[in-house]
């Protein structure tokens, strides 16, 4: 892919429920990017992405570019644009999906 720099995880969207997953070491997805596969070649991961592709659990997989942060607890892997990063969030205006059942409140 064009463009792409290293390092790289996939992601995509879960199927049924529309989530944002990661693809994980161990070729399962997961909501968390914190447990994903960080490839460092994009070669690598192209060749993943062909595979993970014709899978039916996801749509629309492709290429993130992240940073890895070896120095912050939690927060290992981070994305490298803020697009990403408020997809991995989720809608901003009030809380959706993940954010309205992880106890947040909206204050008016």
């Amino acid at each position: 892919m064009a463009g792409l720099k290293a390092p790289v995880v996939i992601t995509a969207n879960d199927l049924l429920s529309g989530e944002v997953v990661y693809l994980s070491p161990l070729h399962t997805w997961l909501p968390t990017l914190v447990t994903s596969q960080v490839y460092q070649t994009v070669e690598q991961a192209e060749a993943v992405l062909v595979q993970v592709a014709i899978e039916s659990e996801v749509i629309g997989p492709y290429l993130m570019e992240v940073a890895v942060l070896n120095d912050v607890p939690g927060e290992s892997i981070v994305p490298k644009y803020y697009r990403e990063e408020f997809r991995r969030r989720g809608p901003s205006n009030y809380f959706h999906g993940k954010q309205e059942h992880s106890g947040n409140e909206v204050v008016s």
